[in-house]
């Protein structure tokens, strides 16, 4: 399988508990990678030395990897408690993007999803289809 997993903003001791935890190869993306093509980075992932812990938040980018084994890493991910993390796939869009340019797009989204989720979980706490307006 050539599959693997990138990694940015996670300290060295959670990259050891992530390569325990994980059955596919992790690397870690320093951040002079910033600037790169992301295809550039998956495909130098070997090659890459320093540590990923230089960007406030922490991202999971998976690599040519099939649904079961998404899915398995996002849970063994979420179950070592390492705080918020935002998970991702490359596409063959994404694979063109600067690492940072693809990074800002992650947090976009992100904030649009916890947003909504929000949206949805408040909608949810009203009464019936109709604003409350009382009696009179």
């Amino acid at each position: 399988m050539s599959g693997k997993v990138l990694l940015v903003g996670f300290l060295p001791d959670e990259v050891e508990r992530l390569r325990e935890a994980l059955s596919v190869p992790v690397f870690e993306v320093p951040e002079y990678c910033r600037d790169w093509v992301v295809s550039e980075i998956v495909e130098k992932a070997e090659e890459l030395s320093g540590s990923s812990y230089w960007h406030l938040r922490k991202f999971v980018i998976m690599h040519g990897l099939d649904n079961e084994t998404l899915k398995g890493i996002i849970r063994a991910v979420k179950s070592l408690n390492l705080g918020r993390v935002i998970f991702a796939t490359t596409t063959e869009t994404s694979l063109t993007w600067k690492l940072e340019d693809l990074l800002n797009e992650l947090i976009s989204e992100d904030e649009y999803f916890r947003a909504m989720r929000w949206a949805r979980e408040e909608a949810g706490k009203r009464r019936g289809p109709f604003l409350d307006i009382g009696k009179g």
